[in-house]
This record gives structure tokens, sequence and C-alpha cells, in this order.
């Protein structure tokens, strides 16, 4: 039944996405994460307690998730059809295929018009990153990036915990992964209060970014790019981020597409130089965007099916 589950919002993401109007779970999750940290500032007055506090806003917030949505669940099976109504409903919304391909097309279409302004304005929308002088190429280079690390955070570690403990675990993890895009930067205000949800994001996605050099290489097999240097690049590449997690994707289609990615960005008003990954055997160019698009899509397939092959073979 959680497969079948899995299944349905799979589909359901494929086919709807996450209309703005929609109250995404992960609004909730974000409002608990500010009135938790809200109060946490008020009573840590230095940076041991603002680091002890960071543990605290991450067991509250991935705590209360984990609960609520185990008893939505629960108590959704009281009713006939109900568990695989609320499983599927909420395993879908931990899902985001359709959602970051749609976001990377309007970036493409607006480069396509060469209006590079209205381009910076839309490629800020989906990464952390100071946008306000990047040129067309790096622009590119942004989207594709982001294409490819969420198709770990946003496909695979979802879909992959949700095969493990259903929708409850999804969630959880949503909430582990939203934790660290809010407050895991190591900024001045966040190196203390968001080391424990830093670090533990990190840890969540071990696993599920180093799968994903092999679900991608094979994406990329059918897709006809190359990939054997996705497979490579991927392995060789690995330790050139800051993340240990998210040269893993990058690597992928880096090496799928031939171009390089990686390199100094800007967050914050800070230059934060990123060691490249990939080998540059061409320029970047816009297509690029569509391809990397390809990639997510075919992993997010692949993802479902390997996984799929592997529950029914443990279990």
């Amino acid at each position: 039944m959680n497969i079948l589950s899995i299944y349905i919002g799979y589909i359901i993401d494929l086919i709807i996405g996450d209309p703005y109007s929609f109250p995404h779970p992960v609004r909730f999750i974000g409002k608990l994460i500010k009135i938790t940290e809200d109060r946490i500032r008020k009573v840590a007055k230095n940076d041991k307690a603002l680091k002890i506090g960071g543990f605290i806003l991450w067991f509250i917030t991935v705590g209360v998730t984990y609960l609520v949505t185990y008893l939505i669940v629960k108590l959704s099976s009281l009713i006939p059809g109900g568990f695989l109504i609320a499983n599927s409903f909420l395993i879908y919304t931990t899902l985001a295929t359709k959602c970051l391909k749609d976001e990377a097309v309007k970036i493409y279409e607006v480069l396509k018009t060469k209006d590079i302004e209205k381009a910076r304005v839309q490629v800020s929308y989906i990464v952390g990153r100071d946008t306000t002088h990047l040129d067309e190429g790096e622009i590119i280079r942004a989207t594709v990036e982001t294409v490819a690390e969420n198709t770990v955070d946003g496909i695979i570690a979802p879909m992959f915990y949700a095969f493990i403990g259903g929708a409850p675990l999804a969630m959880a993890y949503k909430a582990i992964n939203t934790l660290d895009s809010t407050v895991g930067y190591k900024n001045d205000k966040y190196k203390d209060l968001g080391f424990a949800s830093a670090k533990i994001d990190d840890i969540a996605n071990f696993i599920p970014a180093r799968i994903s050099s092999i679900l991608m290489a094979i994406g990329s097999f059918i897709l006809k790019y190359n990939y054997k240097d996705a497979l490579k690049i991927s392995i060789r590449d690995r330790k050139n981020h800051k993340s240990p997690n998210c040269a893993y994707p990058e690597g992928a289609v880096a090496g799928a597409l031939g171009i390089q990615l990686g390199g100094t960005n800007i967050y914050f008003g800070k230059a934060v130089y990123k060691p490249t990954i990939g080998d540059k055997h061409r320029e970047i160019e816009v297509d690029d965007i569509v391809k990397t698009n390809k990639i997510m899509y075919a992993t997010s397939i692949i993802s479902i099916v390997v996984f799929t092959i592997i529950f029914k073979f443990l279990y």
C-alpha cells in the first residue's frame, strides 16, 4: 500500500506540481521554524547558547513535523481508503519534480529573449547567491547547478525516505531540508543557531547524494548523453564543493553534458570560492537548462523503479 501511495504521489507531482496558491506543508514548517527561532533568540544570549538552541530548534521542528504527519496518516487509516489518500497526498507534497522543471523553464524562456536583468531576477527566486551582476553564462550555470542539486533534495531523497518510512519519514526529511535552507548558513547570524540543521542535513543527504551518481548516470545513458563521464566526474570531483553532498549530482550533470560548474559566487555580500566541477569541453549554453531538466526527469523515473525493486527484494 505504501508503494502505491508513492506512485500516486509521484504522478500527482508530475501533473500539478506546486501551485502558488496551494497551502504547502513547507510553509507551515517555515512558520514553525520562525516562531521557534524567535523564542530561542530571546533566551540565548551567547554563541554557545545559540548552538544548543539550534539543536532544540531541530528537534522541535522535525519532531512536530513527523508527529503531526504520523497522526494524520494514522487517523486517516480509520476511514476506508483514508490511508492511501492521506499517505499519497502527503508524499506528493514532499516531491518537487514539476516545480523544479517549471522554475528552470521560466529562466530559460527569459534568457531566450536576451533580457538579462529579468533573468537575474528570475534566477534569484531559486538560488541563495547574489544575482545582481550575473552574466548570461553565470545565470545558466546557477540554474543548472540548482536543478542538479535539487534532483537530490527534491526528488531522490524524499522518495528514498518515503520508501523506508512512508509520508511521516518523507515529511521529516522535508523538515530537515527546510531547516537547512532557512537557518543552515555559515554567516554571522546563523553560524551557531544553524550549525545543527546544516550538519544533520548533510547526514540525511549522505546516501541519496551518493546514489544520485548512479541514477543520474543511468538517466544520461537513456538520454544518450555522456553517461561514462557523468559517473566519472561525479566521483572524481565529489570533494570540489563546500557541501559534502552537492558535488555528486552537479558532477553527474557536468560530466553528462561536458560542461564545467562551480566557481566563485557571492552569498550575502561575501565572495565564496568553490572549486570547479567537471571538464570544460565547451562553453555552457542556454539549452543546457533543458538538458538538465531532462536528466532530472529521467532520474526521477529511474529512482522510483530502482527503489521499488530494492524494496520488493528486501521485503
